[in-house]
């Protein structure tokens, strides 16, 4: 049943369009590739000045730039990414690293928006220094989206 379900979102229009299409898929995987460009630079440059890098750089407006940056590369890359998806479902979804750049992704949103609610987020904003929880965080995020986009490079050698 799963795999029927596969197959349809594989047979619809626009995953037709995009098999059918050379220009169309270079044009989505090129998007996808600018949408984790901008990601990933946003949020290790936050990260980095997290960490202590850039202290002269004033945090609550730099983290507010590239926390709105990082969310339109991020749905960006979504967007694209669900539309290389579609072009070949039943491969990617028996794929390891494909599995492996899901799950690195939860994990790295779930990292965010469970620091995002937390007093020491807008502690840090409010002083403009930040303190050992959000360092954490940051680390985390170091490891977790590059190795996110690690997984996905590894999605073709499998």
């Amino acid at each position: 049943m799963t795999e029927t379900i596969w197959l349809a979102v594989q047979a619809l229009p626009p995953a037709e369009w995009l098999r059918d299409s050379m220009l169309a898929y270079l044009l989505v995987n090129a998007t996808h590739i600018v949408g984790l460009g901008l990601l990933l630079g946003c949020i290790l440059a936050l990260d980095v000045r997290l960490l202590g890098g850039f202290a002269s750089v004033p945090l609550a407006s730099l983290a507010q730039f590239l926390s709105r940056m990082a969310a339109a590369g991020l749905l960006l890359a979504v967007a694209s990414g669900v539309c290389l998806f579609m072009v070949n479902t039943p491969s990617y979804v028996q794929n390891n690293a494909f599995l492996a750049k899901l799950g690195l992704i939860a994990v790295a949103l779930a990292n965010v928006l469970f620091l995002r609610r937390r007093r020491h987020w807008a502690l840090a904003l409010r002083e403009g220094r930040t303190n050992l929880p959000v360092r954490l965080h940051a680390l985390l995020s170091l490891l977790l989206w590059p190795a996110a986009v690690v997984a996905g490079r590894w999605i073709g050698f499998i």
